[in-house]
């Protein structure tokens, strides 16, 4: 599972969230910073926005400069139909402007964009194909934006069924998987009984899938009670997922490193049994 130079392999997992997942780009400025090299990444909704754009070659720089001047206009416009609210197409033109015309399979660093099958309730890992498109299938959020149609599957968010794609990370040939993790659920009083309807969704969908217990380390920057659809909070929001990424850099560095001693050990060596005179010469 180790890389050809014996190097032991990064990937990461990144949750949904709306706009809470500019924090992946704090996230991803740490662990750069630190040199801990990202061999793979899977993301899930806003998770595969972010995961898409570095694997394409965006700098960490490039990404802020894309929040800072990126809103809801920018990637969406308003739907009325039976299918929802608002429409993504937009997104996968704002996605050609910003990061380029991909396939997956195409990206610098190895990824998958996460989605669901809204009939099978099954998950889709998309792995292959073209990136706008599969990062828009993990974005549309069933009854608020219309689902994507593609090899006879009807495509809806990835949160559904996998919100943090550890495994995913893994096929795609991490040692050793980072998740980070942005949908904290919060109780809001001043909703009244809606707050715990709320706060049991994001519950649900934070734990869709179990990928949180798949991860070797899972950052979680604290955004309880932050809202998934302010864009300009973007300077807020990537300071927490720094904040989060520095708190776990000692726990990662350290298990990196066991990982890699364990490596390096030789295989111990089994004795060799000396054969039975009967067995070969025969018994008397």
């Amino acid at each position: 599972m180790s890389s050809n130079n014996g190097r032991i392999k990064v990937g990461l997992a990144l949750g949904g969230g709306v706009a809470r997942g500019l924090a992946h780009i704090g996230v991803l400025s740490v662990l750069e910073k630190a040199n801990l090299p990202i061999d793979c990444i899977a993301g899930t909704s806003m998770g595969a926005i972010i995961g898409a754009a570095y694997c394409a070659g965006l700098t960490i720089e490039d990404l802020k400069g894309i929040a800072a001047r990126t809103g809801w206009w920018q990637v969406s416009r308003p739907l009325f139909s039976a299918g929802g609210f608002v429409t993504f197409k937009h997104l996968e033109a704002w996605m050609e402007d910003n990061i380029g015309q991909f396939d997956v399979r195409d990206l610098a660093i190895p990824f998958a964009a996460v989605a669901s099958d809204l009939i099978s309730g099954e998950r889709v890992v998309l792995s292959k194909g073209r990136l706008c498109t599969a990062v828009r299938a993990s974005c549309s959020v069933p009854g608020f934006v219309p689902p994507v149609e593609q090899d006879g599957r009807i495509l809806v968010d990835g949160g559904i069924t996998d919100n943090i794609p550890a495994d995913v990370a893994r096929l795609l040939g991490a040692d050793y998987v980072i998740g980070v993790d942005i949908f904290m659920p919060a109780l809001r009083p001043r909703l009244g009984p809606f707050s715990q309807g709320i706060a049991a969704v994001e519950t649900l969908i934070r734990h869709a899938g179990r990928g949180a217990n798949e991860c070797d380390c899972l950052i979680v920057p604290h955004m309880e009670g932050r809202s998934y659809f302010k864009f300009s909070d973007y300077e807020r929001l990537i300071a927490l997922g720094e904040e989060a990424a520095l708190q776990q850099l000692p726990a990662i560095r350290q298990s990196l490193g066991r990982l890699e001693a364990a490596r390096q050990q030789p295989a111990p060596s089994l004795p060799i049994a000396s054969p039975e005179i009967g067995a070969l010469h025969g018994a008397n």
